[in-house]
């Protein structure tokens, strides 16, 4: 890449990917501090990044009052899991050597912009889509909106929130998810918990002034993210969508009647890691029957829940 200093346009690359702000719900979670593993590096769709990480399901009872002895032993147990980390490449680029020239951080952003936006879109897509719950079971909850308003109409019968063919989600229905992750086996910590809202669902809360105000207003312009009935709340525009309480798999495309859910997760469940960026570039002078460059990148990362629970999701179902 002779003449316009590939490791800066690399790393510049590398560190929009890693500080691009679109996923402000996965902020402050630390990543996995296990090395990364390169397996079969160069050698195309065989390459992987992988990491070893502990995985275990001790947690310790906690004795309140005790007035026994000896306390009882509970014995730690250990595994080790291999991830694979997921792999976003994105289509080659071609580019004049007028645009290729130089490394000024505006022209590698310029160039590299759609580039690093399409991979942070899909890398945080697919990351909000591994912490849904694969569907409801006692552990990992997802729950149906009701659209219950607690407003009685003139025939005295409670009135039903609509949005088009779906049910809307009232707070009445954050009420009742809160009660249900309370009464699970595995108790979710107080500290820590966050519910990334579809972008229906955070329509459906701005409507209902009486209870949320203006507290769903401007989070994302510098403000803390609200704090809801113990939820940090978030949103995020490409969620995962449910037939009715059972996920659809990465990837299908959802019909008329399958919603997009909101997810939340504790944080202390949350598995994540960054691995390697690759850059590929191809000099003009060696493409002469196109006489231009050509760019392109490779970028892998995970987010995965440590334990199928600590997760739940609330969907909008249809209007009966």
């Amino acid at each position: 890449m002779p003449g316009i200093y590939p490791e800066l346009w690399l790393n510049r690359v590398e560190t929009r990917l890693v500080t691009n702000d679109t996923a402000p719900w996965l902020s402050g979670i630390p990543e996995i501090a296990s090395q990364i593993n390169e397996v079969n590096a160069g050698s195309g769709d065989s390459e992987q990044n992988q990491v070893h990480i502990p995985a275990t399901d001790f947690e310790v009872d906690i004795l309140i009052n005790n007035t026994t002895y000896p306390i009882p032993l509970q014995s730690y147990t250990d595994t080790t899991i291999t991830i694979q980390l997921d792999k976003y490449q994105t289509k080659r680029v071609t580019l004049t050597d007028d645009q290729t020239i130089g490394s000024a951080y505006n022209q590698i952003d310029a160039v590299t912009n759609n580039m690093v936006i399409s991979m942070a879109e899909d890398k945080y897509a697919k990351a909000i889509h591994s912490l849904a719950p694969a569907s409801n079971a006692a552990d990992t909850p997802v729950l149906q909106a009701t659209g219950r308003s607690g407003i009685l109409g003139v025939d005295g019968e409670e009135q039903i929130l609509k949005d088009g063919t779906r049910l809307r989600l009232t707070y009445k229905d954050l009420v009742d998810f809160k009660a249900a992750i309370g009464k699970l086996t595995f108790r979710w910590p107080k500290q820590g918990r966050r519910l990334v809202l579809c972008e229906n669902h955070w329509n459906d809360l701005l409507l209902d002034r009486k209870n949320f105000g203006d507290k769903l207003v401007n989070y994302n312009e510098g403000d803390v993210a609200p704090r809801i009935l113990g939820f940090d709340i978030y949103s995020h525009g490409i969620m995962p969508h449910y037939n009715g309480t059972t996920k659809l798999a990465w990837g299908a495309l959802p019909t008329g009647t399958q919603y997009e859910a909101s997810v939340a997760f504790h944080v202390q469940n949350v598995g994540m890691k960054t691995g390697l960026t690759k850059q590929y570039f191809l000099p003009s002078n060696l493409d002469p029957a196109n006489q231009a460059n050509t760019l392109s990148y490779r970028h892998y990362f995970i987010v995965v829940p440590k334990r199928a629970r600590y997760i739940a999701a609330i969907v909008s179902p249809d209007v009966p």
